[in-house]
């Protein structure tokens, strides 16, 4: 092994560890809440010590903060590949597929939840990094329904109000889902994509001006 592959195999098994504690810590603050958990919560978990969590992480805000970034970067790598894909699928294609990633991201990374923390205790400049990169999903899920409903595909609905109405759903996964239920990540990611792709295609609900 050449030095540049050692760096590599070592700068791997760095990330692999702190996605470990980024699971760990993001399974604790949905069970005690962020206040209520403490350093030595998260390293328990692990068979780690305080000592060993400080080699990875500064303290528990900075957990706090890459619990998010990390969820939102797959997010938007999700939104990406849709952008990318635009000239080989419809708008109701590409909201699903947002969709579907999106629970994905809920449900699956970080053992789940993981965007639905509470986000608020960051300090002010962590805090506008992660509403930047919300805001940025947010404004492209806006803008695939906004070209739905210009290529007539969905109702004429208000792209905001239905990108909110989506959005709020999806957190609210946060309060019911349980690894150990009926439903997995992608059968909920489908029924989602499904229900709300539908509902702004078609039905006899009233449209909503803009």
């Amino acid at each position: 092994m050449n030095v540049m592959q050692a760096s590599e195999r070592r700068a791997r098994k760095t990330e692999l560890k702190r996605e470990a504690i980024l699971r760990s810590a993001a399974g604790a603050f949905r069970r005690k809440g962020y206040h209520g958990t403490s350093m030595e919560d998260i390293s328990e978990q692990l068979l780690m010590t305080k000592g060993s969590l400080y080699y990875y992480f500064a303290d528990k805000e900075e957990i706090l903060f890459a619990c998010h970034d990390f969820s939102l970067d797959r997010v938007l790598d999700r939104m990406q590949e849709v952008i990318e894909a635009e000239k080989d699928s419809n708008a109701a294609d590409r909201l699903g597929a947002l969709i579907q990633g999106l629970v994905d991201v809920m449900i699956d990374d970080l053992q789940g939840s993981a965007l639905a923390l509470d986000f608020t205790a960051l300090k002010e400049e962590l805090l506008e990094k992660i509403i930047a990169k919300r805001d940025k999903f947010e404004r492209g899920m806006r803008a695939v329904i906004s070209d739905g409903v210009k290529s007539r595909e969905f109702r004429n609905v208000d792209p905001k109000l239905a990108t909110f109405a989506i959005l709020g759903a999806i957190n609210w996964i946060s309060k019911w889902y349980r690894p150990d239920g009926t439903f997995k990540a992608a059968d909920i990611g489908r029924m989602y994509s499904d229900l709300f792709v539908k509902g702004l295609s078609k039905g006899d609900l009233p449209n909503v001006g803009k």
